[in-house]
């Protein structure tokens, strides 16, 4: 009987202790690079995700992003494809934030597939300073930059304060976007907005039948179904919906979920209550994209109601996001993520 409770202390013990590792907070490193136009994180000493604005790009991203453990959360295409990847919707890359539709440009949609002489239909964001970058318990990276047409033209002036923190099983950003109006600015109401995030194909919902998608301008994307198995994700929302009927409904927040290798990993994408039109819209794809849309009432009501944002010259809106990445036995739990809200609403 000695020998058993000696044991039970010791199992108790190590898990106490395992317990306590994976709560603790892991330093964060900042380091940018101004030639390769990118800003390196890491987290605990290991890669989290890279800040990437080349001039090549459309828009700022995020990519890839980690869990804890190492596992790319995110999809490697187009930037960096792994086998197996879908190759629809080239513009997914990451984590980004743009809209489908700001006075009549399309920032969402576009990208290297969008042939020349359409491009003055789609506009671009061009990060010009990184303002802040700071290591510690807590790591920074603030930057600018304007969204523009083709000619440069700046309609809206962007500041985004990013901050990265972890433990030894989850990640957090926080991301605090404000958009100031440099000329009159509409978002008029539209599908395809406005945080945005690439699913792994792992994490994607499993499919037996290719998927249609239309854009506002009529072009077709065809989403093949997947055949190799991979494939396990599924989605919860605050509202309890899960699977497809996450897809247009609102909610505080929303998280995917899935077996990745040895680990049960989740992504969740939590709302705050000063953004415009919360708790938003999730417009959450079977096929891995996983956006949070508030500017897209019209086409998630059936066109009961809309929300076309203005903002005159000079005005300014900000957006909060939190993004949480947890790896482990099993995905983060209802209850622990609206206490992870509570705390980001303060």
């Amino acid at each position: 009987m000695k020998s058993f409770k000696k044991t039970s202390l010791i199992i108790v013990s190590i898990a106490f202790a395992a317990s306590a590792a994976a709560q603790k907070s892991e330093q964060v490193k900042v380091v940018a690079s101004k030639n390769e136009r990118k800003v390196d994180v890491f987290i605990g000493g290991k890669p989290f995700t890279s800040f990437l604005y080349p001039d090549s790009l459309e828009k700022p991203v995020l990519y890839p992003l980690r869990a804890a453990n190492g596992t790319v959360v995110t999809r490697g295409f187009p930037l960096d494809p792994k086998p197996g990847d879908p190759t629809d919707h080239p513009h997914h890359i990451g984590l980004w934030f743009n809209f489908e539709n700001l006075n009549g440009l399309d920032f969402w949609n576009n990208s290297y597939a969008i042939h020349q002489d359409k491009k003055n239909l789609y506009g671009w964001i061009r990060t010009d300073k990184v303002l802040e970058t700071k290591s510690g318990a807590t790591g920074v990276l603030a930057y600018h930059a304007n969204w523009t047409n083709q000619q440069k033209d700046v309609i809206l002036e962007e500041t985004t304060r990013f901050e990265f923190s972890g433990t030894g099983n989850q990640r957090i950003v926080d991301r605090i976007t404000t958009l100031k109006a440099v000329v009159d600015a509409t978002f008029t109401d539209a599908k395809d907005g406005l945080l945005g995030l690439r699913l792994a194909h792992d994490l994607q919902m499993p499919a037996t039948e290719d998927q249609k998608f239309t854009d506002d301008k009529g072009n077709v994307t065809i989403v093949k179904a997947g055949t190799d198995k991979v494939a396990n994700g599924n989605y919860l929302t605050s509202a309890g919906k899960t699977g497809n009927d996450a897809w247009s409904t609102r909610g505080v927040w929303c998280k995917v979920y899935g077996k990745m290798g040895a680990d049960s990993v989740s992504i969740a994408i939590i709302d705050h209550p000063q953004n415009p039109n919360y708790p938003t819209f999730w417009h959450a794809r079977g096929y891995g994209l996983f956006a949070a849309n508030p500017l897209g009432e019209k086409i998630f009501t059936n066109g009961k109601s809309a929300k076309n944002l203005h903002l005159n010259k000079g005005e300014s809106v900000t957006f909060r996001y939190r993004i949480v990445i947890e790896n482990g036995g099993q995905t983060i739990g209802a209850k622990e993520l609206d206490m992870i809200a509570e705390k980001f609403s303060k």
